[in-house]
């Protein structure tokens, strides 16, 4: 169910937290979400027990958000309700009827689509996600792997979708990024980071500041 509220600035969702202190202040700097990755070749992957802590360290009005990708529906329910997550974001091969199922379990359902790969955005019909996060898919990993792309190629899809841009975001890029795409949400990870999973707390303070810089006011929907 789409909800419009008329904002100045898209949400913003930090993502592959790994500490509960950055967690913290990038709650503080006044990021919307704060997301965690459940998948294991990951670089910034956490086990439960360290999301759950870091979960029980935000703000309730802060969205918590669990990364998965080809994850099982029971392991991805016990984790998500173990950890409280608000939110789940799906970056795999998920069947619709993952999708249908996890919402009905009552979560706030992401899923992943591609520019260039699949599943891509021309497969929306399929799902029925509550939201899309939509990036070009270059590189081995799951996700943006720190690439920039054609941002404008997603602006289409974001006319019509509630819409969560990602990939190659960084405080040097990000408002062009939106004024290009015009997403609802932006989501960043390895362009606010020293190292995987080492969040440069400056670099995050700069990402949303210029995410609420100069952005023209409009109805936005909203994901978290």
């Amino acid at each position: 169910m789409e909800s419009l509220n008329h904002r100045k600035y898209p949400q913003i969702k930090i993502c592959g937290l790994t500490k509960i202190q950055e967690a913290q202040k990038c709650a503080q700097l006044g990021a919307d979400a704060i997301g965690m990755v459940f998948f294991k070749r990951s670089p910034r992957y956490v086990t439960r027990e360290k999301a759950k802590a870091i979960c029980d360290a935000l703000p309730k009005h802060v969205a918590k958000v669990g990364v998965f990708v080809d994850e099982p529906f029971q392991s991805l329910t016990e984790t998500a309700f173990f950890c409280r997550l608000t939110t789940v974001q799906l970056h795999g091969n998920e069947p619709p009827k993952l999708v249908r199922d996890l919402t009905a379990m009552g979560l706030n359902v992401i899923k992943a689509l591609y520019m260039e790969h699949r599943p891509s955005v021309s497969q929306v019909g399929t799902y029925d996600a509550a939201a899309y996060l939509v990036e070009c898919a270059q590189g081995e990993l799951p996700g943006g792997n720190a690439m920039t792309w054609n941002w404008a190629d997603a602006r289409e899809f974001a006319a019509s979708h509630p819409m969560v841009l990602a990939g190659g975001l960084s405080p040097d890029n990000v408002a062009q990024a939106i004024s290009e795409a015009m997403p609802d949400a932006v989501d960043v990870s390895s362009g606010v980071e020293n190292l995987p999973g080492q969040k440069d707390l400056y670099k995050v303070k700069q990402f949303i500041t210029a995410v609420r810089s100069g952005a023209p006011e409009r109805e936005l929907r909203r994901i978290f």
